[in-house]
């Protein structure tokens, strides 16, 4: 995701063994410095100024005042909607405009004159509607020439923010919208609306809270600033370089350990880092070197990190930023543990998939785990575990209901806490108040980006564009669910190629997920369907713009991890779509099957789907890469494939079926397994 919950990757990089026992003589780990430049390139949030001087203090006390005003109504409550909205995003622009250069490889020790002007100019029409409160909430509707001014300065700063901060798609597809907008009666008859005017879409983007003040920007200035702090202090206490050195504990002995690793620490990386690409960097600057030199080809080394660190955005209890936006978007009392728990069974399937095709890669290519002589401390690791605690009180309060905002204030005390403990990082006032700045530096890029999603769900709400796409995608599927599934998911990515997935599932979850919930439950009004059905619809549109960054041919987490690798970025790119598989199979079973979710199901139910798909997973996981016990032929792959895709189809025959064709390869495996068998790199059997 290129717009959430991100991870800080300043002088905080990780290094995960640094000074452990671990041999890294030998491995080509990226510095910090290289590790920024890489994130850079393929990550438009990280792209920004290091100013130095007076300024530089001035952006960091501006910075540190957007923290402290965030969290004083974080804990005695919020202004109005107006008012926090507003003052929320003038921070954002401001700081967006004084950070972000106009162009990414404009210079970036430096601001032009015309940035300052655009930052006081955002500065100015933030507190626009703070100091004209009372006058704008009783007009009725009705705005001035100086309002109208006003807004239209703020719609060409978001646009302008977004693409800076985001990346020029997002404006783009924003620009397209409100040019439908005014033009909808020049549009086919199944498009066409009758247009607005400058004046009703100025008062609809600024002046309501269905356009810029709306929604997203809601959720950005409670929900995800919150947890952009708890992940600024999470970074802070050390816990970031915990989880590599606890995954190298739990799995860096198994076959293949390096490629678990990466796995095992990214899925733990997920809890803090919103960013793929982040994510990449900082676990894979040491991961895939080392995977390469335990003999995993590089492009497969890169595909291994990319397709994990993808994953993170799935992984609860803290996803991406767009889980906090389902919450808003679905409503009918959904809280974010809701989602957080329903996302719990996709998410072990996804990363049990990647986990058993590297197992089988490995076993293929007979590499080895790391020695003893080449682990860490393990004792010292387990003594660590403390560390843990914020991410343990946070699920912990919030499944007692505790609200999503007050929970990560809670995480934030306790990382202070667990941080005061911590002997090795250095942890004290100055850390807090650098936390505090790394968690504001963060949100810039989202609330530009939310902001800019307010104007594509403004337009989509105002102009009933929404109810047209769902139409159309519903006729064009000729009313078949699974067609309508397909069009929805290459809409999803190809929209994830080019925008954040804050604003993919902001489009998405408004034009296509309808279409998918109108098929699910025809004839039923929107508030008598189904919760799971809803859900499901959303949870689908949301997997697929985050698997966006890891689908060729933009694949952004799988282009940052062939940087590392020295790999071909397209080909990394196939291979992590391919150990990713999962991904592109679990939104459909949730569709097919709600009871994923786990909502309304029991035990034996959820234990049932778990227990066929984890089996079909392997089956499909041996076909694709050709090895079980033994090496695989096509026709052994092919019925292995299609026996693990009737497990994974949540029908009860289908599951028979493939139980049953699975058993007959598996004991056909166990009887030839000696066949073809070879010795490994050390010469001993991989089996």
């Amino acid at each position: 995701m290129k717009s959430d919950v991100k991870h800080q990757t300043t002088s905080e990089s990780i290094d995960p063994l640094k000074d452990k026992q671990l041999a890294t003589e030998h491995i080509d780990v990226l510095s910090e410095e290289q590790q920024q430049e890489l994130i850079e390139k393929y990550d438009t949030e990280a792209n920004m100024r290091k100013i130095a001087g007076i300024m530089k203090w001035v952006i960091f006390i501006g910075l540190l005042a957007f923290s402290l005003f965030q969290l004083y109504t974080a804990i005695f409550g919020q202004f109005t909607a107006y008012i926090q909205r507003s003052i929320h995003l003038g921070f954002g622009l401001t700081f967006v405009f004084l950070l972000f250069p106009s162009r990414k490889k404009g210079r970036k020790d430096t601001i032009p004159f015309y940035d300052y002007i655009l930052a006081i100019v955002a500065a100015v029409t933030g507190a626009y509607w703070t100091i004209n409160y009372d006058r704008l909430v009783t007009s009725l509707g009705t705005i001035t020439q100086m309002d109208f001014i006003v807004g239209l300065i703020v719609i060409l700063l978001v646009l302008e923010a977004a693409r800076r901060s985001v990346g020029l798609p997002i404006a783009i597809i924003a620009v397209l919208f409100l040019a439908y907008a005014i033009y909808g009666q020049y549009m086919p008859d199944i498009f066409a609306h009758r247009g607005q005017s400058l004046d009703q879409l100025v008062n609809l983007m600024y002046y309501s809270t269905d356009g810029i003040l709306g929604t997203p920007i809601s959720v950005s200035a409670t929900y995800i600033f919150a947890f952009l702090l708890f992940g600024a202090f999470l970074v802070k206490t050390g816990v970031g370089e915990y989880f590599n050195d606890l995954a190298i504990a739990v799995a860096g002995k198994l076959i293949g350990g390096p490629a678990k690793v990466a796995i095992f620490s990214s899925a733990l990386q997920g809890t803090i880092s919103g960013s793929s690409v982040a994510n990449v960097v900082t676990s894979g600057a040491y991961t895939i070197p080392l995977m390469k030199k335990l003999g995993y080809k590089k492009d497969f080394a890169g595909a291994v990190e990319a397709a994990s660190s993808t994953g993170g955005q799935i992984m609860p209890p803290i996803m991406g930023a767009a889980a906090f936006l389902m919450v808003e978007f679905i409503g009918r009392g959904i809280t974010y543990w809701d989602i957080a728990k329903a996302a719990i069974i996709p998410a072990i399937l996804y990363f049990a998939g990647i986990w058993i095709m590297t197992h089988f890669e490995a076993k293929r290519l007979g590499l080895r785990g790391l020695t003893d002589d080449e682990m860490p401390d393990r004792k010292m690791i387990w003594k660590k575990l403390y560390l843990l605690i914020p991410i343990a009180l946070i699920v912990v309060i919030m499944m007692f209901g505790v609200p999503v905002i007050h929970s990560a204030l809670y995480g934030i005390i306790a990382c202070i806490i667990v941080g005061f403990f911590n002997k090795d990082v250095k942890f004290g006032i100055r850390e807090i108040i650098d936390a505090l700045v790394d968690g504001a530096r963060t949100a810039l890029s989202v609330a530009a980006a939310t902001a800019c999603a307010g104007i594509i769900v403004g337009v989509v709400v105002k102009t009933g564009l929404g109810l047209s796409l769902a139409n159309s995608l519903v006729d064009l599927a000729g009313g078949r669910i699974f067609l309508t599934l397909f069009f929805v998911m290459i809409a999803s990515l190809i929209l994830g190629m080019g925008a954040p997935t804050t604003a993919n599932y902001v489009i998405t979850s408004t034009i296509a997920a309808p279409a998918i919930i109108t098929l699910l439950a025809p004839d039923v009004s929107q508030a008598l369907v189904p919760i799971t059905v809803v859900l499901a619809a959303h949870f689908f549109v949301f997997y697929f713009g985050i698997i966006a960054d890891i689908t060729p041919p933009v694949a952004l987490a799988a282009f940052a991890a062939s940087g590392i690798s020295g790999g071909d970025p397209i080909k990394t790119g196939v291979h992590s779509a391919k150990l990713a598989i999962a991904a592109f199979i679990i939104p459909y079973m949730i569709v097919y099957s709600p009871s994923l979710l786990m909502i309304d199901v029991t035990f034996w139910e959820v234990a049932w789907l778990v227990i066929t798909a984890m089996l079909g997973m392997i089956a499909i996981g041996a076909g694709v890469i050709g090895y079980w016990y033994r090496s695989i032929n096509l026709l052994e792959r092919l019925i292995i494939i299609a026996a693990g895709l009737a497990m994974v189809y949540p029908e009860s025959m289908s599951d028979i079926i493939g139980l049953v064709v699975f058993g007959i390869m598996f004991f056909i495996q166990i009887a030839t397994k000696n066949k073809g068998n070879k010795p490994d790199r050390l010469g001993t059997a991989t089996n």
